[in-house]
């Protein structure tokens, strides 16, 4: 009897364990959103490596889609970046080279990233992506006065914004890098 009970328990687990992993967009939006309460600087990509990181990944000079950009700037700046607390420079053309970043860092990259494939695909005049100061809210309330930590006093992501129709697709870098979530909830 305990060994059916064990094993009953295991297989929950198992199966709860899958359905996470499966749903993890889902979930993470569902309970996690972000405000922005401000905008970091945006940079744009100058050194011959960050360029030749971006180009060596763009199939036959094809013009790309917004969730094809979106994915790729992902992709490339979870690629290029290691995440780290400590002190960091936050300006990609640097970032290349020391590979270290925090989540200004990464919100940074990622814009970066996102607006030079903007412009090669030919829509930045379109769309534009921008890197944000944030606030985590859990279920609606926000987190940050919870931590007496500079660390944790806010949280850098990024809004990818078509400038005619204002549809906004809000990334995070830092959380794809560590869950694959490619994309995040704003707080309304």
């Amino acid at each position: 009897m305990f060994k059916k009970k064990r094993y009953q328990l295991l297989l929950l687990l198992l199966l709860l364990g899958i359905t996470i992993v499966l749903f993890r967009t889902y979930l993470f939006c569902t309970f996690i959103t972000y405000k922005s309460i401000g905008q970091h600087a945006s940079y744009v990509a100058t050194d011959k490596a960050l360029i030749n990181c971006i180009e060596k990944e763009i199939v036959n000079g094809k013009k790309m889609t917004i969730p094809q950009i979106i994915a790729l700037s992902l992709e490339l700046t979870a690629k290029e970046l290691t995440f780290t607390g400590g002190k960091n420079h936050n300006d990609p053309n640097t970032l290349i080279h020391t590979k270290n970043a925090h989540c200004v860092g990464y919100a940074a990259f990622l814009a970066t990233t996102c607006n030079y494939l903007l412009k090669k695909s030919q829509i930045a005049n379109e769309w534009i992506a921008k890197p944000h100061i944030g606030q985590l809210y859990f279920l609606g309330v926000n987190i940050h006065p919870y931590f007496n930590t500079p660390f944790f006093k806010d949280h850098d992501f990024v809004i990818v914004e078509n400038l005619k129709t204002k549809e906004r697709v809000a990334i995070d870098a830092t959380v794809f890098d560590y869950g694959k979530i490619d994309k995040v909830s704003l707080l309304k």
